[in-house]
């Protein structure tokens, strides 16, 4: 993952993540309002020892000192120390327990021993220290005045620092105990994040599809819930952000499949409710807006619907014309006010399969390519039928059709696939049900006004379709 991966997965979870380290934070403050406070007293002991006062004797009782100090710290927490603390505090408990409370330290290079002692009362504690503090002073005078040959200790112990009373507890620490549970709630917060996009199966943005394929993307159309109610949004709503799109890609499509004379496309989709239907009804509304001959063909031979959007009657259509029972004339009719002309799907047949791919089919597929500048075929999806795979390998291109946040990343590769194994080529991509808001909003710059909006696009195409009609009259 790049960079702006991880921004990207944090914007979209960060919800997530802060509900987690709200979480952790919960967590540790709950942890530290039920722990006991414990409170920490320390006494200090300076080790000295006896000399005549010449400077060789005052180095070695300093060297000497330094040594001993690291073994008395070790007999703090020994029995022959602590059992006289015990007797004179009467704790009534044993060593073992009084030891887990205690612990000696010497800094690097001094002669002082610290005694710290941490429980849970704090007068407690601080008797505690200076009662071993004591006992020790007397252990250690007895161990080195049984060794010396003088009977006299040439070690001496002296309390440096009797230990106070601590008003604040050193146990639990709140604020850390509060910036580690903020801590462990992030990280497992966006743990869980990128966990779940690495998972993520559904295809939302572009980033997700260029994953998957190289094919050209040619536009995103927004999401819009209404889309039911008012399919044709370029006719009913043209200055909303949905028809914006759908007037993108018209102008997208233009540079598409330059190389071919023939200007026909077939619209398809991975699986079933992806917006193929009103995607391929707006797109052809779009180019009939700029002045050019626009043939909108229901080839969905088994759930048509191009009819129904735009009004028309569709008893009879392409079924009855490849059957021989109707004219091409008496079956095509004018829509609106501009050049656009809507084939309907007619009757459903038992074998769509075969009528698409058969001679009559790519006859009438040439028949159209010759009478109108653009020809849009509304086909199956890709998976569940082969009836789009084998009509885009007569009409020599297709535009498949890729719903954010439904369409699987597998089912893609299988349109794709669907497409190659025919023979016919992909012309490019279509998002459809793209958020309007999010880390994964649809950018109108990325999808086309690049190359301009407005008077300049239909210049361009009209200047295409002129270019196009001279080469065939040649």
């Amino acid at each position: 993952m790049e960079l702006r991966d991880y921004i990207r997965i944090l914007r979209k979870s960060w919800v997530l993540i802060l509900v987690l380290a709200l979480v952790g934070i919960g967590a540790a403050a709950t942890f530290s309002i039920l722990q006991t406070p414990k409170y920490s007293a320390t006494a200090k002991v300076f080790v000295s020892t006896q000399s005549s006062g010449t400077t060789s004797e005052l180095q070695q009782g300093a060297s000497f000192t330094v040594q001993r100090v690291k073994t008395y710290s070790d007999l703090v927490t020994t029995s022959v120390v602590l059992l006289p603390v015990i007797a004179s505090l009467d704790l009534g408990i044993p060593t073992d327990d009084l030891a887990k409370h205690v612990t000696a330290s010497a800094p690097l290079d001094t002669s002082i021993i610290d005694i710290t002692v941490i429980d849970t009362d704090p007068v407690t504690a601080a008797k505690i220290a200076n009662a071993t503090a004591t006992s020790l002073t007397a252990v250690v005078e007895d161990f080195e005045t049984s060794q010396a040959s003088d009977s006299v200790s040439p070690v001496k112990l002296t309390r440096a620092q009797e230990a106070s009373v601590p008003s604040v507890p050193v146990s639990p620490n709140v604020p850390l105990n509060i910036a580690l549970g903020a801590l462990i709630g992030l990280a497992l917060g966006v743990g869980i994040a990128v966990l779940r996009e690495t998972l993520e199966t559904r295809i939302r943005n572009e980033h997700d599809v260029e994953q998957i394929t190289d094919v050209a993307i040619l536009g995103g159309i927004v999401f819009d819930p209404k889309a039911q109610e008012r399919p044709l949004i370029v006719h009913v709503d043209p200055r909303s952000p949905r028809a914006e799109s759908f007037r993108t890609l018209r102008t997208n499509l233009q540079y598409l499949d330059v190389g071919r004379v023939d200007r026909s496309f077939v619209i398809t989709s991975s699986i079933e409710s992806e917006g193929k239907s009103t995607t391929g009804a707006n797109l052809a509304i779009a180019l009939a807006d700029t002045g050019v001959r626009v043939l909108l063909v229901d080839a969905d031979l088994r759930r048509p619907k191009i009819a129904d959007y735009m009004g028309l009657e569709g008893a009879v259509g392409l079924t009855d014309v490849l059957i021989g029972r109707a004219e091409l004339k008496d079956v095509i009719q004018p829509w609106g006010r501009n050049k656009l002309y809507v084939l309907p799907a007619g009757h459903v047949p038992p074998n769509p399969s075969e009528l698409l791919g058969s001679a009559r089919m790519e006859h009438y597929i040439a028949e159209f390519n010759k009478a109108f500048d653009v020809v849009i075929f509304d086909a199956p999806p890709l998976l569940p039928v082969t009836d789009a795979a084998i009509l885009a390998k007569s009409v020599g291109g297709a535009i498949i059709i890729v719903a954010a946040g439904r369409t699987q990343k597998n089912q893609l590769t299988g349109a794709i696939s669907a497409l190659n194994n025919v023979g016919a080529p992909v012309s490019g991509l279509v998002l459809t049900m793209l958020p309007t808001k999010g880390p994964d909003a649809y950018g109108y710059g990325r999808y086309g006004y690049g190359y301009g909006y407005g008077y300049g696009d239909e210049v361009a195409i009209v200047d295409e379709t002129t270019t196009r009609r001279e080469r065939l009259k040649k």
